[in-house]
This record gives structure tokens, C-alpha cells and sequence, in this order.
């Protein structure tokens, strides 16, 4: 299970390895589609440690767990490489620089939030993040939404949660199980799809890891190391969780992070935009540790940050910590920093035990990943939930004080801008930069 820092046999050093992980986690801007592009380029294309095939079939296992595909991408392609070691450090610094900046970026939110400049700032970018919202909800459904019934089960998706009221958990299980349903009669409607959304590499020469390399030891099935593997994620998991309950009792706000954002990270199938909802009705609806306003922020503090969008659980963790005073009124900023780590660290174990247990059996069926049905209807399903993510967000920015109270005009046109920069292909950084000028200067002359 551990790699041979010295001499690989695929070829690859482990030192060369890290530095490439480590500058991914630093540059990881985007969303899951740039971080995906960005592995592909540079592994694929590139420096040709893996083939073509071999990552996409690593991609098609990410893309049907639970959790952030890039991330768990990352984690099985270190994995495979130089084993667990290789894995847990790949993941782990796919989200460091994130979780660093972050923490900082949290910090000058709720300490100087209601400084005139920073909210203006603010101001531009949300509608911005509104969005970006939008528009993935856009190329998901251009690129998924293809035939009636996919199309059916998006609206749906929508239908419940918008007017029933129904929870994400039990629309993702629905429309699993509607996907399976129509696998298993072989509708066309949910035949498996090429993987189109990446360009096929024209690079000649093979890849050291290619396409008849011979699956690596450690990459092997065993019962032994799957127990071994699943027992450590589960002793993890229990003692981080009872040295919780211990240190702080069973009612403080850390324990509820910690099982909250367990049960998080077990639900966000299609990617962190689709279980935002779930995040939003159990941090802002349930448990009151953040504003509606608040978590709008912290989407756009995420979007600015590099890695996958869900380490908006960070901030959430934060606002939470800081709120709630887990450490006391003396020290609100230690309080958020250690409530934003437990959430990180529960939102994330379940991605790398998906991986580390999971990746031998993966490896050993390789032409044989037949989950293509769910993962259709669930994709189709989460364009629906998105959709309502848009206009619910959409409210809060546009009439803030409900529809009673004013509605802001400008926030529509600084929205609009970003949506027209979407199409024309500018990129999602830029976006949130130029919103966030436009917002400054508007609140600037607002106060004039």
C-alpha cells in the first residue's frame, strides 16, 4: 500500500507527483469541468502518465459517487500511481489552498463585513454568483437534457422541491432508482454516453500508465485490504466524532457539523451546486448557524478560491463556529476556525474511502461500469434542482427585503453582464472580479 518514492514502477516519481498535486490545488479554478480539463491537459496530454481510457474510466467512477468529482478524480489517479500514500496526498492538497484561503477569506468577512467598500464588493457579486449558478444549470441541461425523458425527469425534480417541498436525499434515490429502472428495460433514452465534454488526446506514444499496463499490486482486490481500509475510515470517523461529544458535549453545535455534513457528503451526487439546497435548508433553515444573505456570500468567497465549490462547507463551518461561540465569546475567530476543519474533514473522508476502498474492484471491472442509467437520471434530476437553486437565490438578491421592500435594478444589470460574460466563454474568475468592481462603484455612488 505504500509507493516506492525511489523507484516507481510505472516510471513516475513520487517527488514529481507531489509538486504536480500541489500546484493542481493552487491553480484548480473553474469548477469541476476546468479542474477536469486541467488533469486531463497536463496528465493525459502533456506529460502522458495516463491514457486516455485509463482516465476516463477513472473519471466515469468519480462521476457516479457522491462528493466532488475533480477532487475524487485527483485522489484515484494519486491512488493509482503510488497507492494510498499517493492517494490521500493528491486529494488532501487538492483542497489545501482552498481550505487555507478559505479560513483567511471568512475571517475578513465577518470581521469586516460591514465596512462600505467590502460591501460593496459583496453587493456585485452576488448577483454574479447568481449567475453562475444559472448558467451551470444551463450547460448541464444542453449537455444532459437530450430526450423526453430525461428532460421529464428534470421537471420532475423541479416540481418537487420547488412546489412539494420534497428533500434532495429522496429526489437523488428517486431518480436512481427511475434511472435503473430504465437501464434495466433498455431504453435508449438512458444508453451510456461517450464522454464528448473531453477532446481525445491526439498525443502520440503511449502514456507510462496506459491503456494494457497491468493493474499495480496495490491497486489489486483484496478482502484484506478492503477491511483494512473501510475499518480506518470508520475508527476515523467514530473518534473524531466521540472526541467531539467528549471534549464539548453532546448538544454543542461540533458534533451537529460533524453528522450534518457526514450526511452531506454521502448526498452530493452531480456536484456541489446541487446539494447547496440540502446545505442551505439544513445550516440556514434548521439549525439557524447562518443567514440566507450569509450563505450567498460564501458561495461567492467560494467561487473565488481555487478547488471544488463545496468548500463553501468551510465557510459554513466558520460562520457557524463564530456564531455559535463553540470556544467562548473570547475567542470567536479560534471557535470558526475549528468548526470550518471539523467540517472539512467530515464533508471529506467519505471521498477518500469511495476511492482507497472502492478503486480495486473499479480497476478489476474495467468495460464493465454499468451505473450509466442512474447517473443519467440523477444528472437529469439535478438540473431541476438547480434551476430552483437560481431563482431562490435570484429572490434574495433581487429583493432582499422580500417582495414588500425595494427591488434592485442594479443588482439585475450587474447579474446580466455576468450571464452575457458566461455565454461569450469568459472565464468564471473574471466574472466574479468584474462584478465585484461594478459593485464597489455602485455602492460608492449610491452613498454620494
Amino acid at each position: 500500500m505504500q509507493p516506492d518514492r525511489h523507484a516507481p514502477a510505472n516510471g513516475i516519481a513520487f517527488a514529481a507527483a507531489l509538486a504536480f498535486w500541489l500546484k493542481l490545488g493552487c491553480i484548480s479554478f473553474g469548477g469541476p469541468a476546468g479542474q477536469i480539463a486541467i488533469m486531463h491537459q497536463e496528465l493525459v496530454e502533456r506529460r502522458r502518465w495516463i491514457s486516455e481510457r485509463r482516465f476516463l474510466h477513472a473519471l466515469n467512477y468519480t462521476m457516479v459517487l457522491p462528493g466532488p468529482e475533480a477532487q475524487q478524480l485527483a485522489t484515484y489517479l494519486g491512488w493509482l500511481m503510488h497507492g494510498t500514500l499517493g492517494g490521500i496526498v493528491a486529494g488532501a492538497l487538492f483542497v489545501l489552498p482552498s481550505l487555507v484561503l478559505l479560513l483567511l477569506l471568512s475571517w475578513i468577512y465577518l470581521t469586516f463585513g460591514d465596512v462600505s467598500m467590502v460591501a460593496g464588493v459583496l453587493y456585485g457579486i452576488k448577483p454574479a454568483v447568481v449567475a453562475i449558478v444559472a448558467f451551470a444549470g444551463f450547460r448541464i441541461g444542453s449537455r444532459v437534457l437530450k430526450n423526453w425523458a430525461v428532460r421529464a425527469l428534470a421537471i420532475l425534480a423541479f416540481t418537487a422541491i420547488w412546489i412539494g417541498g420534497v428533500p434532495f436525499p429522496a429526489i437523488v434515490i428517486g431518480a436512481a432508482l427511475l434511472g435503473a429502472i430504465g437501464a434495466w428495460l433498455r431504453m435508449p433514452q438512458f444508453a451510456p454516453d461517450s464522454a464528448s465534454h473531453l477532446r481525445r488526446s491526439e498525443t502520440a506514444g503511449r502514456a507510462l500508465i496506459d491503456d494494457d499496463t497491468p493493474v499495480p499490486a496495490h491497486a489489486r482486490f483484496s478482502v484484506l485490504r478492503l477491511s483494512i481500509i473501510v475499518g480506518t475510515g470508520v475508527l476515523l470517523w467514530c473518534g473524531a466524532m466521540a472526541a467531539l461529544v467528549e471534549s464539548y458535549g453532546i448538544d454543542s453545535p461540533l458534533p451537529q457539523i460533524g453528522w450534518f455534513f457526514t450526511k452531506a457528503a454521502l448526498l452530493t451526487f452531480g456536484g456541489a451546486y446541487a446539494v447547496l439546497p440540502y446545505v442551505y435548508q439544513g445550516a440556514v433553515v434548521e439549525h439557524g448557524w447562518l443567514t440566507a444573505l450569509q450563505m450567498i456570500d460564501g458561495l461567492a468567497l467560494g467561487e473565488t478560491t481555487p478547488g471544488p465549490l463545496i468548500m463553501v462547507v468551510t465557510y459554513v463551518g466558520f460562520v457557524a463556529g463564530w456564531s455559535r461561540e463553540v470556544l467562548g465569546g473570547d475567542s470567536p475567530a479560534l471557535g470558526g476556525v475549528l468548526a470550518a476543519c471539523v467540517a472539512t474533514f467530515f464533508t471529506f473522508l467519505p471521498s477518500f474511502l469511495f476511492i482507497l476502498a472502492g478503486g480495486p474492484a473499479v480497476e478489476a471491472s474495467r468495460n464493465d461500469l454499468r451505473v450509466t442509467g442512474p447517473l443519467l437520471a440523477i444528472t437529469a434530476a439535478v438540473v431541476g434542482v438547480i434551476v430552483n437553486l437560481a431563482l431562490f437565490f435570484s429572490y434574495h438578491v433581487l429583493w432582499p427585503a422580500g417582495f414588500d421592500g425595494a427591488f434592485e435594478w442594479a443588482a439585475l444589470v450587474i447579474g446580466l453582464a455576468g450571464a452575457m460574460a458566461l455565454w461569450r466563454s469568459v472565464g468564471v474568475i473574471a466574472v466574479i472580479v468584474g462584478a465585484a468592481v461594478l459593485g464597489a462603484l455602485w455602492h460608492s455612488v449610491a452613498a454620494l
